[in-house]
């Protein structure tokens, strides 16, 4: 820098800083330019200094004893101010200008990111945009235990960048994936993630045993009952067979029997649910008389039951249900035998010989009609593991303030799809568990990563419970309003580069880093299988013949 000063501020607004530059060429730091998103710093009082970040240039062209003159004004937002060595947020130092401003180093701007998280709190999956030199860290502790939304238009990078994020967390001891304490569940809508982690649990339709007796009041409801036709006689029917059935059923003593109620997780046979809604439906009673004359004479007059013929259509739905053989997974034979603790281990990757950190419950070959229960249902499972787990450890140990030691992240892919912003009966079981995860989870070690390429159809409800937040690229106006709520307003502009961040890049946002950033994702290692089919390439090959034999095949499984 000349002794003449070559930037100086000219005006303060609440939320911006307007800079002169005399000469754009000189005010650059180690021979490179200096663009929107670069960082300055501009020299306070008490030997503060505020950082900020360029939003816009313009020129500004004026005339001086005839010779026209070209002045640079920059526009940046205050970031926060240095002072002693410490970075801290907020720009209210900055008075009355002019104030000297100078290109922040290489070293300035690792330092306000550095310095901000312990070194044993540092998570990094990304870089600064503008500098891939500087890398970002987040606090790990504060990303991961409140709950984290990936939100991207199709092409952005979302299932990379969620891959990313979990191959660095199970890489938290080294990289060679030894097995550490992280438990993280894939909800898998697509059946994307399988290539992304070859070493994880992999759970489909084919191997997958959920325990339909697990289900509550009102999931068994939606799933066996027509809800729409509003019978009570199915419904009391369908809640009395339970209660009685569950009650035959237990093993334990008389106590504890009597207070089995409707939600109780204890088995019950849904055959011999269908088999009472049979003889309820054919039911004849006897009265008590006797014919006294013609070919019955002597025999009992009998008389239909109140129900007789009333329940046949949830007879038949309850038929339909227990004979598609596509819900083979929750209610076949394996599914009345399996336990609670052999369902835990399965979703949690508790194997034998096999322990793995990461699930991948793969929900591609889910009926649609059930998908909502069956996320309803494990998501719920999981949630009663987190609170007992803790109610466990606080009987053991009462003062004890890490109550649960085995912490699990639930990652939602497509959120939108099961807890969407809709008062539709089909996502009621869904939304219902995983709003309560939202509310409760943090507290018993159970928390949530939404992914969606359309956050403004999730459930508000979740959606506001989510303190970090990365941003990739987002087209649709109404999805960038969206977001741009959750941003503070001295940063609301950043949003209007939404439309045009490259693949890879995302705004970071949260609790979890000192300030909100426009960063790089760094690749997977292991990509998930979600990349664009290459059309005109394919469409190009000699024609490819199709079994469609095996396709009926598959399709009738």
């Amino acid at each position: 820098m000349s002794d003449k000063i070559n930037a100086e501020v000219i005006a303060v607004f609440p939320n911006k800083v307007k800079i002169k530059v005399d000469k754009l060429e000189d005010f650059k730091i180690a021979g490179e330019s200096l663009k929107v998103g670069s960082y300055l710093k501009v020299y306070g009082n008490d030997n503060a200094v505020l950082m900020a970040i360029i939003e816009n240039f313009s020129i500004d062209v004026s005339e001086k004893d005839g010779v026209a003159t070209r002045t640079h004004l920059i526009e940046a937002s205050p970031l926060g101010i240095i002072k002693n060595g410490k970075f801290t947020r907020g720009g209210d130092d900055l008075t009355i200008p002019p104030k000297e401003v100078q290109p922040a180093t290489e070293e300035e701007i690792k330092k306000i990111y550095i310095e901000s998280v312990e070194e044993k709190e540092q998570f990094s999956f990304c870089t600064l945009s503008s500098n891939p030199n500087i890398r970002i860290p987040v606090n790990g502790n504060k990303f991961f235990n409140k709950h984290i939304a990936i939100v991207g238009s199709t092409g952005s990078g979302k299932s990379h960048t969620l891959s990313t994020i979990i191959q660095t967390a199970v890489n938290g001891k080294d990289d060679n994936f030894n097995l550490n304490n992280s438990h993280i569940i894939i909800f898998d809508i697509h059946s994307e993630y399988k290539s992304a982690f070859p070493d994880a649990n992999f759970i489909d339709v084919k191997n997958l045993i959920l325990p339909y007796w697990m289900l509550n009041s009102e999931e068994l409801e939606e799933f066996f009952i027509d809800t729409e036709a509003n019978d009570h006689n199915q419904r009391y029917i369908f809640k009395e067979s339970i209660i009685e059935n569950r009650i035959k059923h237990f093993k334990g003593n008389d106590e504890e029997k009597s207070k089995i109620h409707y939600d109780y997780p204890t088995f019950f046979d849904i055959e011999e649910i269908l088999k009472y809604a049979k003889e309820k439906n054919s039911e004849v009673i006897g009265t008590g008389e006797e014919y006294s004359t013609g070919a019955k004479k002597g025999q009992e007059k009998t008389t239909q039951g109140s129900l007789y013929g009333k329940l046949t259509n949830y007879v038949n739905r309850l038929e339909n249900k227990i004979n598609d053989k596509r819900l083979g997974f929750l209610l076949g034979e394996a599914s009345k035998k399996i336990t609670f603790g052999e369902t835990i281990k399965q979703l949690m990757g508790y194997e034998d010989e096999n322990n793995s950190n990461v699930t991948i419950i793969d929900l591609s070959g889910v009926p649609f009609e059930v998908l909502s229960i069956t996320v309803s249902l494990i998501s719920r499972i999981i949630f009663e593991y987190g609170y007992i787990y803790k109610r466990m450890r606080n009987i053991i140990k009462p003062d004890e303030k890490i109550n649960n030691d085995i912490p699990v992240l639930l990652v939602y892919e497509e959120a939108h799809k099961y807890v969407p912003n809709s008062d539709l009966v089909k996502y009621r079981s869904s939304k219902k568990s995983i709003e309560r995860i939202a509310k409760e989870g943090r507290k018993y070690g159970v928390t949530l990563l939404l992914a969606s390429q359309r956050p403004s159809e999730i459930s508000e409800t979740i959606f506001s419970q989510c303190n970090n937040f990365i941003a990739m690229r987002l087209t649709n106006p109404i999805d960038q309003g969206y977001v741009k709520k959750l941003l503070p307003d001295t940063l609301g502009s950043l949003i209007e580069k939404m439309p045009s961040l490259k693949q890879g890049e995302a705004l970071l946002i949260g609790e979890s880093v000192i300030l909100p950033s426009i960063v790089q994702i760094d690749r997977c290692k292991n990509e998930p299988s979600s990349n664009d089919i290459p059309y005109w390439e394919l469409w190009k090959q000699e024609w490819k013949n199709m079994d469609i034999g095996k396709i009926r095949e598959e399709w009738y499984k």
